[in-house]
């Protein structure tokens, strides 16, 4: 599977740490020793969850080497959609024309983007699909409660698209090696442990040491379930981008892996907590940094629990 065109949409808004003194007591000092977060994206008047989507999929046409009605697949994936029943997929159907192709909603908290990626493949391996775009937006500031000091500081919003292909459309299409996905809703707080009730409360992470603690275990488990098919190490990456929930995970994984921090990517500083949308997106904003030959992980811990990872090849 092959990646044709990558495009993005970040949100010119910005909420500083500051802002958070007298609205949930939290310095900026303290967010950002425990998080690394400086400022998050937020989308502005008149956006959301469907125009960030759809402007990130105009941002990937500008590089598309084929016309979009081409496309015989479209996956959403994401767990903070605007309407469950008139997802993205079906609008970007919708906008761009597209008869005779197959629209749908795919949600595994912050796994939902490798998730996607992995019904792609499905779609791919069965012969029903040959050319796909997968988009992936996250309005995090629409469901979540700022005066919550347990997570209200931490979202960002964002949206992230990458059309993909069974054979490659020219010499400089990524490939795509291998996808890993794993349910982990049986281990510790699962289903408790990130939620998103929208009659309820919004985004809730209840007990955020235990997301932190699997989640610096099952992404690098993630990792190696995707570099050992390849007979890699995961030493051997060229890059590792990890989901950007907390600059500390991060940190931690790169000692785990006793990697410099250099091999590691980041955008949290400066956008937040993305959710799904995050990984993908570091990978869609340094698209220039990567040479040929690099091989760059991308791995990711949902809520509910789940985890995933996958190698693209440039």
């Amino acid at each position: 599977m092959y990646i044709n065109s990558t495009g993005f949409y970040v949100p010119e808004g910005r909420v500083y740490n500051d802002h958070f003194l007298n609205v949930n007591g939290l310095t900026s000092e303290w967010i950002v020793k425990r998080t690394g977060i400086e400022s998050r994206s937020k989308a502005g008047e008149g956006e959301g969850h469907d125009s960030m989507g759809l402007n990130a999929i105009e941002d990937a046409i500008k590089n598309l080497p084929y016309d979009i009605k081409d496309i015989d697949l479209i996956v959403s994936a994401s767990y903070s959609p605007y309407d469950t029943v008139a997802t993205i997929a079906h609008l970007a159907q919708r906008k761009y024309d597209i008869p005779n192709m197959r629209a749908l909603y795919a949600s595994a908290a912050c796994s939902s983007f490798v998730n996607g990626l992995e019904i792609v493949e499905g779609y791919f391996a069965s012969g029903k699909a040959k050319k796909a775009l997968l988009v992936c937006s996250e309005h995090n500031t629409y469901y979540s409660n700022e005066s919550d000091p347990k997570c209200g500081h931490l979202w960002g919003d964002a949206a992230v698209a990458f059309f993909l292909s069974v054979e490659p459309q020219n010499e400089e299409d990524p490939e795509i090696k291998y996808i890993y996905t794993r349910g982990l809703g049986n281990i510790s707080k699962g289903p408790e442990g990130v939620c998103l009730r929208l009659r309820d409360g919004g985004i809730q992470m209840p007990d955020g040491k235990d997301v932190f603690v699997h989640a610096c275990k099952y992404m690098v488990e993630a990792l190696n379930a995707v570099t050992s098919p390849e007979n890699m190490a995961i030493q051997d990456l060229s890059y590792i981008i990890c989901h950007q929930a907390n600059k500390r995970i991060v940190a931690n994984v790169a000692n785990q892996l006793q990697l410099p921090d250099e091999r590691f990517i980041n955008n949290i500083e400066t956008l937040g907590n993305t959710g799904s949308a995050s990984a993908a997106l570091v990978f869609a904003q340094n698209r220039n940094k990567f040479v040929k030959g690099d091989t760059v992980g991308l791995t990711v811990f949902g809520g509910g629990y789940s985890c995933g990872a996958f190698l693209v090849k440039i």
